[in-house]
């Protein structure tokens, strides 16, 4: 989910609006849009191990390849959401398109890293800009149903692109040229639904949209973003590394391990959030970071044992565990934040997730290359499943003492 498909779900009233702003074909093919956007970013998650072999490179630089889309994809969001406001839905999504073919076809024709470091920043950028349409677009004007489909769009698309890369590399020929062909046929449809849309523009000023943290909010702001910025460490990891983990563990070179492996994690993100929709802020606390933590700690006892089943098993944990970990904050977020600065607080919250995506994996790349990648991927586990005990605890204190 993004910024603005978070604050439309913050809405507690979702009243239909006189005149909908969309068509159904218009809102589906946004969702649409949105989905194939997000596999195009995952695509290529099985094929890293492959690329690090065929280009030389290390596991730091093949979390560097990772994180770098993260690092565009912060600003993209806070310069291009509000723009799209002032200039219109349309006028953002065709140049994202473009950006997203781009970095696709740089994928198809990489001959070396470089090529990887430009194809994951026209995608960063890409998806940053795109973000955001789905709302202003249910027909209805209902607010919560577009941020429940974005929110599907976006776990869907983190979960297809992973099993998508992988079969099409495992079982065509051209592995590192075809699934990025089928990506852009993909995208081809996403353009034709996007040039349908409506020209609209609901401001006349544009300004970036600025994160900040109001008075008083300090504590739950806190509490919130250590969660993110947990949860959001271990998307990066697996999206990243876990591939070639479970590669390693299964003795198999079959790419459709890895990928589904990849996939089972935001695939568990999105149900427990459909499960734990509209649940008290603490309920979800105190579910999501048990399991989170407990999927963690057998990820790093599935690497001492060798289990793959245990590797699954972990993965479904600690998707399920981030889910709720993440719909916990959000909800405090949006029970917290004054109502004119909700986007802000919530950028400012999404900022601290996405740092959480991009920075803690370029540390386990860099612990990888001394320990090798099973230890450094034991040691992250572990240490992510102690901060989530911390905080967890932290927490009952902190009740303990009102």
């Amino acid at each position: 989910m993004t910024v603005e498909q978070s604050t439309a779900a913050a809405e507690d009233a979702a009243a239909p609006q006189d005149s909908p702003p969309g068509s159904s074909a218009r809102f589906w093919g946004t969702a649409y849009t949105l989905l194939i956007l997000l596999t195009g970013t995952n695509v290529a998650t099985p094929r890293y191990h492959g690329y690090a072999h065929r280009f030389g490179f290390s596991p730091l630089v093949m979390t560097l390849v990772f994180a770098v889309y993260m690092g565009v994809l912060i600003p993209a969001l806070l310069i291009a959401g509000p723009a799209s406001d002032a200039l219109g839905r349309r006028r953002i999504l065709l140049p994202a398109l473009a950006l997203a073919a781009l970095g696709t076809l740089g994928f198809a024709l990489a001959t070396d890293v470089v090529w990887l470091f430009a194809a994951r920043i026209l995608q960063g950028l890409a998806v940053g800009a795109a973000s955001g349409a789905l709302t202003e677009l249910e027909p209805h004007g209902d607010r919560r149903r577009a941020a429940l489909v974005s929110a599907v769009a976006s776990a869907g698309g983190m979960g297809l692109g992973p099993v998508l890369g992988a079969v099409l590399a495992q079982y065509l020929p051209a592995p590192y040229v075809t699934p990025f062909v089928v990506e852009l046929a993909l995208l081809v449809p996403a353009a034709v639904a996007v040039a349908a849309l409506p020209e609209t523009a609901t401001v006349t000023r544009w300004r970036p949209r600025r994160p900040s943290i109001p008075a008083g909010m300090g504590a739950v702001f806190a509490a919130a973003g250590t969660g993110a910025f947990l949860g959001f460490a271990v998307v990066g990891v697996f999206l990243t590394l876990i591939p070639t983990y479970a590669a390693t563990l299964s003795g198999s070179a079959n790419l459709v391990v890895g990928g589904a492996a990849a996939a089972l994690l935001p695939a568990a993100w999105a149900v427990a959030q459909l499960v734990g929709y509209g649940r008290p802020e603490r309920a979800l606390d105190f579910t999501g970071f048990p399991l989170l933590a407990v999927g963690l700690a057998l990820l790093a006892v599935a690497g001492a044992v060798s289990s793959l089943p245990l590797l699954l098993f972990a993965t479904v944990l600690a998707g399920a565990g981030h889910g709720l970990v993440f719909l916990s904050g959000l909800t405090a977020i949006n029970a917290a934040a004054p109502a004119d600065r909700h986007a802000d607080v919530l950028s400012t919250y999404f900022v601290m997730a996405y740092c959480g995506s991009g920075g803690p994996v370029i540390g386990v790349g860099l612990l990888a290359g001394a320990t090798g990648l099973l230890a450094a991927v034991q040691i992250f586990a572990a240490v992510v499943a102690v901060l989530c005990v911390v905080r967890l605890v932290a927490r009952v204190a902190v009740e303990a003492r009102r």
